[in-house]
């Protein structure tokens, strides 16, 4: 394999607490910051992917969720520690590069579903809809 056909890999990881924000620069040369709400709600863990498809968990609530830890995984990942409690996610570089890629799309994708499901992106807060 060519070294251009490899995954890119992370070059640099930057954590804003202030920002909350993720910023991650990949080999390739894509760019992009990445919300530790984002992040949360996307974790690669079963308990947010479910074990197959139509097992995902809608998260709710992490608007104001914070990263607390970053820790290494080999070569190829990293594991966020969130202070609601969450750690079990391992965000490969592969994927870290594919949320990046496609961050905009996700994101109207699942505020979407919080809206279709009358769930909101704020702790203890729920949207109701009335139709006359």
């Amino acid at each position: 394999m060519k070294s251009d056909e490899l995954e890119p890999s992370v070059d640099r990881i930057h954590y804003s607490r202030n920002q909350r924000t993720l910023d991650l620069s990949f080999s390739d040369g894509l760019t992009g910051s990445l919300s530790a709400e984002f992040l949360r709600v996307f974790s690669p863990s079963a308990e947010v992917r479910g074990h197959g498809p139509g097992q995902e968990v809608l998260q709710t609530g992490k608007s104001d969720v914070q990263i607390t830890a970053i820790n290494s995984v080999g070569h190829y990942a990293i594991q966020l520690v969130f202070d609601d409690g969450h750690d079990s996610g391992l965000y490969s570089w592969s994927y870290l590069h594919d949320l990046t890629r496609r961050q905009p799309k996700l994101w109207r994708e699942y505020t979407d579903r919080l809206q279709s499901a009358g769930l909101g992106r704020d702790a203890d807060t729920q949207v109701l809809t009335f139709q006359p």
